[in-house]
């Protein structure tokens, strides 16, 4: 019987294929591995060093921080409380964690981005204005909705979106993310806050301006939320 040939082109599709389905977090390689900071005697697998099963306590899985209404005196008017594997050791390779918005009356959770992390949102108390961004090669397409309470919007991994309380009193939002550490990276703050400062000819050429408005934003400053 002759040997079947793929054309290079399946072979490659495929293979980019495979890549992207693993692009996530890893699968848990144990009922449970707790995140340890000490690896005297700890075994590494995919995410932290784990601690021994036999030592893991209910409250390794366990906080109490959303229940506690974040600070929005802010200059965003808005205050984000994870809840990811810093928080809570437990989560530890099952790819999954959590986050309370507060907002006060107008107060914006700036456009940002979660590199590693889909975010399902969904809205407790008040009114969101909420949108993301698609990528350069869907022309930035902007998905905008109004979301009030009970509503849910997902928010797809690594785009940017925002969100903003367009009511008149308080808003809240608890949000889920496909990643035990999704990150996040406030746009503001990354292009006009780095450190070290990116050179403004850089910017003020990206942003069409010019330099000393680039500069004088470089000297705000950007408050992070998280």
């Amino acid at each position: 019987m002759k040997g079947v040939h793929f054309p290079l082109s399946i072979v490659a599709t495929l293979a980019l294929a495979t890549f992207l389905v693993s692009a996530s977090d890893p699968s848990p390689l144990q009922d449970f591995c707790v995140a340890i900071n000490n690896t005297e005697s700890a075994v590494f697998v995919n995410g932290k060093f784990c601690k021994d099963p036999k030592l893991a306590t209910a409250n390794d899985f366990f906080f109490s921080g959303l229940r506690i209404p974040g600070n929005t005196s802010n200059p965003v008017g808005s205050f984000v409380t994870p809840a990811n594997v810093e928080q809570i050791a437990g989560l530890n390779t099952l790819g999954i964690s959590l986050a309370r918005i507060d907002f006060a009356p107008n107060g914006l959770n700036p456009p940002h981005t979660h590199p590693r992390g889909t975010e399902f949102l969904i809205v407790l108390e008040g009114t969101l204005y909420v949108g993301f961004v698609t990528s350069n090669g869907d022309n930035n397409r902007l998905f905008t909705k109004v979301l009030n309470k009970g509503d849910v919007f997902v928010f797809p991994v690594g785009l940017i979106h925002f969100q903003l309380n367009v009511g008149h009193v308080n808003a809240l939002a608890v949000a889920g993310l496909s990643s035990q550490n999704p990150g996040v990276i406030t746009i503001a703050n990354a292009v006009f806050g780095s450190n070290p400062s990116i050179n403004p000819d850089v910017l003020a050429k990206a942003f069409q301006v010019d330099d000393k408005e680039v500069e004088y934003l470089q000297k705000q400053f950007w408050y992070n939320n998280n």
